[in-house]
């Protein structure tokens, strides 16, 4: 890695408390490396040889099984993936590739974990993503069970919205395939869906979709602090 990537490092909320000489351990063998749009980065099945943290642009993670494949989850900067694994030097339950063209920070495993060891500060902010990551599932889980898959889009679309600056409009951050399997839902199914919304104001030209009536939508989607809210 060179010496002018290490305050980027560094100012990541992974490794902005641990010792100096923690930090000089975990990236002696680190580097970060670019990757184009659609670049299988992992296979689910395969141990977890690095950390990934995403700097620039999109992830992926997605599974497949019986013939079917659906998208867990993005990970957007900064963020990381493969945590578990790494801490228990098992095998990645996803995979995981680019949607965009990515910058990606990758650090070996084994430095990792003899860092979260030896470093009480370090192990602090790994529980404290760990502890996020779960809650994030769980949020997830609940949305997938408790709403249709109308109200589901409804909300994704209000959360998008909020994202980008409540303008009216939105820009799909991904592709109508990716979203609609975010959903748990078939690509058919989210066409249906938009359809359904439109007596709500929302109405799609390619990417862009504008909301014509907040105050309809949110009465739809009924959104929850305990289910929406990142900060809870």
């Amino acid at each position: 890695m060179r010496s002018a990537d290490l305050p980027e490092v560094r100012s990541i909320h992974l490794f902005q408390a641990m010792e100096e000489e923690t930090f000089d351990s975990i990236v002696k063998a680190a580097y970060f490396q670019t990757f184009p749009d659609h670049v299988v980065l992992i296979e689910e099945g395969d141990p977890a040889d690095f950390l990934y943290v995403v700097v620039e642009g999109c992830v992926e993670l997605y599974a497949s099984a019986n013939g079917r494949e659906t998208t867990m989850a993005m990970v957007s900067p900064v963020g990381t993936f493969i945590l578990a694994a790494v801490l228990k030097d098992a095998v990645h339950l996803m995979s995981a590739r680019t949607s965009q063209r990515s910058r990606i920070l990758m650090i070996p495993s084994e430095d990792i974990r003899a860092a979260f060891v030896k470093d009480p500060a370090f192990a602090g902010a790994i529980i404290q993503e760990l502890a996020n990551c779960y809650r994030s599932v769980v949020k997830e889980h609940k949305n997938l069970k408790l709403r249709t898959g109308v109200e589901r889009l409804a909300n994704r679309l209000l959360r998008y919205h909020n994202d980008q600056g409540c303008h009216g409009f939105l820009l799909l951050p991904h592709d109508k395939r990716t979203l609609a399997s975010l959903l748990g839902m078939a690509p058919e199914n989210l066409s249906r869906a938009f359809n359904t919304l439109k007596p709500y104001g929302v109405t799609v030209d390619g990417a862009k979709v504008h909301l014509g009536d907040i105050s309809a939508l949110e009465a739809l989607a009924k959104p929850s602090q305990l289910i929406d809210a990142r900060s809870v």
